[in-house]
């Protein structure tokens, strides 16, 4: 019994490494795109090219992705200043919850609006939230499925990692 446990335990674990890494995009070039921002303004993610870039898609009815926000901008808040961008891609069909969302939160960081779902497509995001990590030459280096408390700690090894490149 011990033994099947243990290896139910490792393809468990194995397959959960597997999902956080395997989106397809890991290793490519980021798909390049404009959106609507919360100021009004559209942002390019190519725009960015030079700087370490995270791109976390959320939804106003994901718990984890209220949860992960705000960790997400102190993050944003300490190495906006060396190279690092957080882009938050907003998938809701009605931009007002996610601003109001956003105004809750005290969020920093540019919140774009996917409404229309096209930049989600082009991540292959299929769940909530979904965290991409591009360095600086614009290739998608970790993309990561879902939202954990301590995922912050991943995020904070990567972007500086990518930030010593």
């Amino acid at each position: 019994m011990k033994i099947k446990n243990l290896s139910l335990g490792l393809i468990v674990s194995v397959f959960a490494a597997t999902a956080l890494a395997s989106s397809g995009l890991t290793g490519q070039s980021a798909p390049d795109f404009a959106l609507k921002s919360s100021t009004g303004e559209n942002l390019r993610l190519s725009e960015y090219r030079g700087d370490v870039v995270m791109i976390n898609f959320w939804a106003t009815w994901c718990g984890p992705c209220r949860q992960e926000m705000p960790l997400l901008d102190e993050l944003y808040e300490r190495y906006g200043r060396v190279g690092f961008n957080l882009l938050g891609v907003n998938i809701d069909d009605d931009s007002r919850r996610a601003m109001q969302m956003i105004d809750e939160l005290g969020v920093s960081f540019p919140v774009l609006f996917d409404a229309r779902k096209e930049v989600s497509k082009l991540y292959n995001v299929d769940a909530m939230p979904v965290t991409v990590l591009v360095d600086r030459e614009g290739n998608v280096r970790y993309v990561h499925q879902g939202y954990k408390p301590g995922y912050e700690e991943m995020y904070l090894d990567q972007v500086r990692s990518l930030l010593r490149e």
